[in-house]
């Protein structure tokens, strides 16, 4: 594998500098802090995410007062305790982006907070709980328990709690790629994601910088060397830490 050293060496040298890299890698994440996010704004990022996947952040955003009122607040048991007709009127309702299929997804992840929750004394502190150094199997559990958390929406929502994760963004996987490690293109089997955990641990390790960092910084090393103002401008319509 290529030392973690040269990769970070060259996206300092394509952005500017340490301090310009620096500036594009964002706070760092505590996951015990995540112990203190109550149910209803894990749930409001769950449904944030859910319906920003495939569509326009910045009208998720204008529109988000009125995913608030909408859906209650996001509190899970209240949601919980609502009829059907509640959640049929949902998909004629202006104030919010009527997808049945993210509503629906809504409903089922109320109930998947309010479980956790009731087992563990809260989601967030399922979450803190979690081993750092297990993001893959973290993405598994949400992706078998939750509705619609597949893919890169479960580290879209980790990331957006304050969880340190990574996400494999293409250039996220051509760099890992173009360090040596053995994996697919689109790297989804069990045996990939393992190595890219591994990978991740040990550079952890190495380098003491949490896993979101190594993530963009093995981003800003490869692909297309786009300007630091505008990817600061995307990382805050993306709403992620």
């Amino acid at each position: 594998m290529t030392p973690f050293s040269e990769i970070r060496a060259r996206a300092e040298a394509r952005k500017g500098g340490a301090a310009a890299l620096a500036s594009l890698l964002g706070t760092k994440p505590d996951n015990a802090a995540v112990a203190g996010v109550p149910d209803d704004r894990v749930l409001a990022a769950i449904a944030q995410r859910i319906f920003a996947a495939g569509f326009v952040w910045s009208v998720i955003e204008s529109k988000w007062p009125g995913f608030e009122e909408a859906f209650l607040g996001f509190e899970p048991k209240r949601l919980l305790f609502q009829p059907d007709d509640f959640w049929h009127d949902l998909a004629s309702d202006a104030r919010i982006v009527r997808n049945p299929q993210n509503i629906r997804a809504v409903r089922d992840n109320a109930a998947f907070v309010a479980r956790v929750s009731e087992e563990h004394g809260g989601f967030g502190r399922f979450l803190s709980r979690w081993p750092a150094d297990d993001q893959i199997g973290l993405m598994a559990y949400l992706a078998r328990n939750g509705s619609r958390l597949g893919g890169n929406t479960g580290p879209f929502l980790l990331r957006s709690l304050g969880w340190d994760a990574f996400i494999l963004w293409s250039d996220v996987v051509a760099a890992l790629r173009d360090a040596g490690l053995d994996i697919a293109r689109n790297p989804t089997s069990k045996k990939d994601l393992s190595r890219i955990q591994a990978q991740f641990n040990d550079w952890a390790a190495e380098t003491g910088l949490p896993r979101l960092h190594i993530s963009r910084i093995l981003a800003l090393s490869i692909g297309a060397n786009n300007p630091v103002e505008e990817l600061r401008t995307r990382a805050a319509r993306r709403n992620v830490r």
